[in-house]
């Protein structure tokens, strides 16, 4: 489908962009000078929580982590909506609020977005941040001997696809929600304190998804048993 697309953007054609055209990454990063750069990236999908207000937290936050995945800091936003014009105006302003409320804790502003019309609720935001170009993260980052670490549980997709076909435990889905709107603004800076330099946001993907895409992309192997091996010494 994106094929089309190689013949008009040549990567070479475009040495500022440090990542986008050619990389499976988080966001795209144009470099502004030796120190800094600029972090891209835009993410928005449809509910995957009945509350009005958690979906557009969760939404919100989903679309930060890519910034923070690049090691990035947020620093603007734009809202993506896509409404049933028949959706009740207190849902609406629900889903607004939820992200705006999010984007605060960020310390990041939403300084407007666009909205059109959709049979089914979607929202997302457009994210801008900044990162040093020397200390990205990036998913070709991995080197032999890394060790795997996650910023937050598994299994929120399972927990969600039970919600909507009514099997889910209600405190399991509450669970998934605290951390599902949870930021990853910390794993960020730890990472940049710690000179990290590959990472990535777990999303659709799942963990063995995003981690054979890693793998590939740093041409290195993953291996559970190593990594337990390891994490215990």
């Amino acid at each position: 489908m994106l094929r089309p697309l190689q013949g008009i953007f040549n990567p070479s054609d475009y040495p500022n962009l440090l990542v986008g055209l050619g990389e499976p990454d988080d966001a795209a990063v144009w470099k502004l000078d030796d120190d800094h750069a600029l972090v891209v990236t835009t993410d928005f999908f449809t509910p995957v929580v009945d509350d009005a207000y958690d979906f557009g937290a969760i939404a919100a936050a989903n679309a930060l982590s890519d910034v923070y995945a690049m090691g990035g800091k947020p620093f603007l936003a734009l809202n993506i909506a896509a409404l049933p014009p028949d959706l009740p105006t207190e849902v609406t302003s629900n889903i607004l609020r939820g992200g705006a409320d999010i984007a605060r804790e960020a310390q990041v502003v939403i300084a407007g977005g666009h909205t059109v019309q959709d049979q089914e609720p979607k929202y997302g935001l457009v994210v801008v941040g900044f990162v040093n170009p020397q200390h990205m993260l990036t998913k070709k980052g991995l080197k032999v001997g890394d060790i795997l670490v996650l910023t937050k549980p598994l299994g929120f997709g399972t927990t969600t696809t039970a919600l909507k076909r009514e099997q889910a435990n209600p405190s399991d889905v509450a669970e998934a929600v605290k951390w599902m709107k949870k930021l990853n603004k910390v794993a960020a800076e730890l990472a940049q304190e710690f000179d990290l330099r590959g990472g990535t946001d777990v999303t659709g993907f799942s963990l063995l998804g995003h981690a054979c895409e890693m793998a590939e992309a740093s041409s290195v192997a993953a291996s559970r048993t190593a990594a337990l091996r390891r994490s215990m010494t």
